[in-house]
């Protein structure tokens, strides 16, 4: 089933985002499936693995979730590595598995010449008649953008070649998701936006998130960080809650659909729903 046609016949979704296994690492799928499944999800997203493309290691737990554990499933697609061939490949064989979405990425960066530099480039050459196609969205603009009102241009013309729903990378403040929002709808994009959330679980976790992608921190994170810094459990505790009051706010502000980065962590993503109100 395509995921544009879930976001329209109910919202809020809950969508959850896994990473499959890289190589040489022993990771425990099933349990990782098992659990998220259990919780009902509208579908999960699974990384692209090393080698850019739709990597096989991906394709393969997204066709695991849609046909083995019955929830719709999503493969991203990136840029990194990539070329018409390998992007050919990928989606061949995704339809094959009887994958219905596709989600485009641009990925680490790329040469200029690639054959494929932006998430842009791949949404033209997916069918739509075949898949349903998700891009991302920045709620501070991407790290590599010259400003907000800048990456709402690409935004746009992501929305103009075709990509069905947008999903935002994470943000801990509530308020730059209404602001990009608001601006989202007045450059007429209408296309619906799930709202991305990672649940606070180290400091290093959180300190990676403002390198690797520009993230800001509003006052009650860096409180939540200092105060528990040398306590992991209640740091855990603390962040579960904070994503779950995070959720609710979004939910009561009429968000079309919660993503959760769960970093393969099922009984995380449970905590959260069962801290939620609005779940």
């Amino acid at each position: 089933m395509k995921i544009i046609d879930i976001i329209k016949s109910k919202k809020p979704t809950l969508s959850f985002e896994i990473f499959p296994p890289k190589e040489g690492v022993v990771l425990n799928t099933d349990a990782i499936l098992s659990g998220l499944t259990a919780l009902k999800p509208d579908f999960i997203s699974v990384t692209s693995g090393a080698g850019g493309g739709g990597g096989r290691g991906t394709l393969d737990v997204a066709q695991r979730i849609k046909n083995e554990f019955k929830t719709e499933s999503i493969m991203h697609l990136v840029c990194s590595g990539a070329d018409g061939a390998s992007i050919g490949d990928a989606l061949g064989r995704a339809e094959a598995f009887g994958i219905d979405n596709v989600l485009a990425l641009r990925g680490d960066r790329v040469e200029p010449n690639a054959e494929f530099c932006h998430a842009s480039d791949l949404i033209r050459v997916i069918d739509k008649r075949k898949f349903c196609v998700g891009a991302a969205a920045y709620p501070e603009g991407h790290i590599d953008s010259p400003s907000l009102n800048a990456d709402l241009e690409y935004l746009k013309q992501k929305a103009d070649l075709g990509a069905d729903f947008f999903t935002t990378q994470l943000f801990f403040d509530n308020a730059l998701f209404y602001n990009f929002r608001e601006k989202a709808r007045k450059n007429d994009i209408y296309t619906p936006i799930l709202c991305g959330i990672m649940p606070i679980l180290s400091k290093g976790q959180i300190s990676r998130m403002i390198f690797m992608c520009g993230v800001s921190l509003p006052g009650e994170v860096v409180k939540i960080l200092y105060k528990y810094e040398n306590d992991e459990e209640s740091l855990v505790k603390a962040g579960i809650e904070y994503a779950a009051k995070q959720i609710d706010g979004l939910i009561e502000h009429g968000a079309e659909g919660i993503h959760i980065y769960t970093m393969n962590k099922p009984e995380i993503a449970k905590k959260i729903i069962g801290a939620s109100r609005k779940l």
